[in-house]
């Protein structure tokens, strides 16, 4: 992969990250009216995992921070194949993975960023 396009992908890995990591009433504003699927976000962080283990490997991301992606991508594919609600907006506040995922998100951001707290990605893109 192009530095660029490497780039692009740590990027976007973060900014999921950060949203993933959000408090649920920050996920919600940012959510706003968006209809975003829990099957697609499901599918993108699993996605996002098997990106950022590539990302590593050449040297742009912290090592440490695997443990995390890899726990993010076994617990949601526990659930992949569940039935959803639908809406990422409605499963937020019952479904308990959310939960579960929010402290290893922040974990991940913690020791690649140094801190959890990052602004929100644009609401138009993770």
């Amino acid at each position: 992969m192009n530095d660029l396009g490497d780039a692009h992908l740590r990027t976007w890995a973060l900014r999921f990250m950060t949203l993933l990591a959000a408090d649920p009433s920050d996920q919600l504003a940012w959510l706003g009216r968006q209809t975003v699927e829990t099957s697609s976000v499901v599918e993108e962080v699993r996605q996002l995992c098997r990106i950022w283990e590539g990302l590593v490997e050449r040297g742009l991301g912290d090592p440490a921070t695997l443990a995390d992606t890899r726990a993010v991508e076994r617990r949601l594919g526990e659930i992949a194949d569940a039935p959803h609600t639908g809406l990422w907006a409605d499963e937020l506040a019952v479904e308990p993975v959310w939960g579960e995922v929010r402290p290893l998100a922040r974990q991940f951001l913690l020791t690649d960023l140094g801190d959890w707290h990052q602004p929100l990605p644009p609401a138009d893109s993770p």
